[in-house]
């Protein structure tokens, strides 16, 4: 578990250092940022045109090490996900990465006064996927979302890419997927229809 643990901190402080690089204002940024978006739902395998922004000074320890058919590890798979992501919800500008705030929290404050009902539905899609092209396909569209809001809402990269980085395991996906519900049900009401049944319950 200490193993699991370290690796799970050096994808977010990999993935760190990746997002300070693609912020900047450079040709190679603006390059990668695109190279990425059209990565968004695909393999890592399948986009060659990300491998210098993901896998370029992946730590020794993040790196599959097999000596079978070569597959992306975990951490590269995380890395790949949130970067992807980020791609995509950075052309609202640097919102996207909001520091402590997690998908969970960014979600509930996306359906605050928006349509919630769609809003939960697309969430709970996310919280049903077994993969990370699942979640990747779903979170998009919250993420189109969150950046085309009148007040663009955004959220922790970093934290998002170690959650990745667990989910990937049984047990870090129920409690990666029980956080993010807890953080989109913090202070939230049950729906009149909810509190209708409980009622009729009495």
């Amino acid at each position: 578990m200490k193993t699991a643990n370290n690796k799970t901190e050096m994808t977010g402080e990999f993935v760190r250092s990746k997002i300070g690089q693609l912020q900047t204002d450079s040709p190679w940024a603006k390059a990668m940022l695109a190279e990425l978006r059209r990565g968004i739902g695909k393999d890592i395998s399948e986009s060659p045109g990300t491998w210098e922004v993901v896998l370029a000074d992946m730590p020794e320890e993040l790196i599959y090490a097999g000596k079978e058919e070569c597959r992306a590890t975990e951490a590269e798979s995380a890395a790949y996900t949130a970067l992807t992501l980020f791609a995509l919800h950075k052309q609202s500008g640097d919102i996207a990465q909001m520091n402590g705030l997690s998908f969970g929290a960014a979600a509930r404050n996306l359906a605050d006064g928006n349509n919630d009902a769609a809003i939960k539905r697309r969430f709970d899609a996310v919280m049903t996927s077994t993969n990370l092209k699942e979640v990747s396909n779903h979170a998009r569209g919250l993420i189109q979302l969150m950046k085309a809001a009148d007040r663009p809402v955004g959220f922790d990269y970093v934290e998002f890419a170690k959650d990745l980085y667990r989910f990937q395991f049984t047990e870090g996906r129920r409690s990666v997927c029980l956080r993010w519900g807890q953080d989109f049900y913090a202070g939230k009401k049950a729906s009149n229809k909810e509190n209708e049944k409980a009622k009729i319950g009495e």
